[in-house]
This record gives C-alpha cells, structure tokens and sequence, in this order.
C-alpha cells in the first residue's frame, strides 16, 4: 500500500538551523528593544517632584496611605448621608441602612 515513488526526505542542512535561529533571536533583540525603549518608570519609583499632580499621590508609602485613608472617608460619608448622585436624571444617594429599610418595606407589602 505505500507508494514507491514518494521520495525520501531531504535532511535539513545545519546552515539553514543555525540562520533561523539568528533570524528568531534577531526578532527577539528587536522586540524587547521595541517594548522596553518606551516604557517610562513605575510611578513609585519616580521622584515627587517630577510626577504629574494625578499621579503624586503614588510617590510614597505615607502618600499612597494618606490617599487610602482619605478615599474611604469620603466612601463612609457616602453611605451614610443623603445626596444627589444625578439631579437632572433624578438619582439620589440614600444611606444603607434607610436603602435597606425601604427594600423590606417593598418587599413586605408583596
């Protein structure tokens, strides 16, 4: 059943091994050259002074604290008071707790 005529297989000259593999790790120099040139450094590791201000908060640890702690103040202060998230829309803010005695009213009357 197999074919007479097929020919053999030709080996694969070292020559032809030796320049793909230059050609791949060509592309490979190339490629992290591409990607690491252009890459500016971790705002961490930057100086304060040379971060753009949305940024500053990122320069140090007692930076990055400070805006934590700062960020969920003002989350407490959400869930906990009344606001207009929307007013033109008619959206409010309404405390959690008050939200959640609402929703058991809703859904006692069912």
């Amino acid at each position: 059943m197999s074919d007479q005529n097929t020919p053999a297989p030709r080996p694969v000259s070292l020559v032809a091994i030796v320049a793909l593999l230059a050609l791949l790790s060509l592309f490979g120099l190339v490629t992290v050259r591409v990607y690491t040139h252009h890459r500016s450094a971790a705002p961490q590791n930057e100086a304060p002074e040379n971060l753009s201000k949305d940024l500053a908060w990122k320069a140090t640890p007692e930076l990055r604290q400070t805006a934590l702690s700062d960020l969920r103040a003002k989350q407490a202060l959400q869930a906990t008071t009344y606001g207009w998230v929307d007013q033109k829309a008619g959206i409010v803010r309404l405390p959690i707790d008050r939200a959640m005695d609402l929703v058991v009213q809703e859904h006692q009357g069912k």
